[in-house]
């Protein structure tokens, strides 16, 4: 394997582009802000990049101090990756990313791949722009469902699947809604109270959307 490239130039961008600047290395940063993850969970979840690409990422964030690997106990006896705290700073990075890019979307393409959770850092900067973002939100997509912990402290943000337990929020919209909402086009509020977005429960979440 050939040695990383660096910039060699003393400044703060450029160093922590060494760090991160090389391709997948920040999506993988995106999966793993759901929180510890196996190799074959990531793969399946980053289309495209190859094993020893995703092998080699992986192995660099190790080393840069970005995440750790360890081994589940019985009965998982699963090897898993997860963030480090130094890891997990670069959240302000990929939230300030996504926003820069939602103008970028447009209409999904035929070839573009598409994960129900890839929604989520989007939806939670759209529950903090409403002042919804505490508690515990479902999010029921076509293409599948998913949960945000929306106040999150050190946690994972997000996860695959329905809500562990009742959420404080229940949100039901299509992939377009969701889109037009990352976007900056329509805001949360706005998609509930127009019947794009169907919206349910009683936690704080959901009050916001309902009352705000």
């Amino acid at each position: 394997m050939s040695p990383r490239r660096r910039y060699d130039q003393y400044c703060s961008a450029a160093r922590a582009l060494d760090a991160v600047g090389d391709r997948w290395t920040l999506l993988i940063v995106r999966e793993l802000l759901a929180g510890p993850r196996r190799y074959t969970d990531l793969h399946a979840d980053l289309p495209g990049v190859s094993t020893d690409v995703l092998a080699s990422r992986l192995k660099d964030m190790e080393r840069e101090g970005l995440a750790t690997r360890r081994r589940l106990a019985p009965p998982a006896a699963a090897t898993v990756y997860e963030l480090t705290g130094r890891g997990r700073a670069l959240l302000p990075v990929l939230d300030a990313l996504g926003a820069w890019g939602a103008g970028e979307l447009g209409e999904r393409r035929p070839t573009d791949a598409v994960r129900a959770h890839w929604f989520a850092l989007p939806l939670l900067r759209a529950l903090r722009a409403a002042g919804a973002d505490r508690g515990l939100v479902e999010v029921r997509l076509e293409e599948g469902d998913f949960h945000l912990y929306a106040d999150a402290g050190e946690g994972p943000l997000y996860g695959d699947g329905p809500a562990p337990g009742e959420p404080g929020a229940r949100l039901v919209l299509d992939a377009g809604v969701c889109a037009e909402v990352c976007r900056g086009e329509l805001s949360l509020r706005d998609a509930v109270r127009a019947g794009r977005a169907g919206l349910s429960g009683e936690g704080p979440a959901a009050k916001a959307l309902r009352e705000g």
